[in-house]
């Protein structure tokens, strides 16, 4: 399977961040799949698995101590 273009991967990168965030502004999720799209990691990924790779530490289960059960959580700027 043939990469997709950057800019159909951050369109499509947005709208699956955009379906978490309802009232985030667009432009701003966009600013953000890019910074997505920037990561070799992220970027080596479909759109939808990458959002949703790095929503993980949002929207996983709490362990009961009020933190993510994940040991990797990082920073990732805005």
């Amino acid at each position: 399977m043939e990469p997709l273009p950057a800019t159909l991967w951050i369109a499509a990168c947005a709208h699956r961040l955009q379906q978490r965030w309802h009232t985030v502004d667009p432009l701003e999720l966009e600013d953000v799949a890019r910074e997505l799209w920037r990561d070799a990691r992220l970027r080596a990924m479909s759109p939808a698995e990458a959002a949703a790779d790095w929503l993980r530490p949002i929207t996983a289960p709490r362990n009961g101590t009020g933190t993510a059960t994940t040991s990797r959580l990082k920073a990732t700027p805005v």
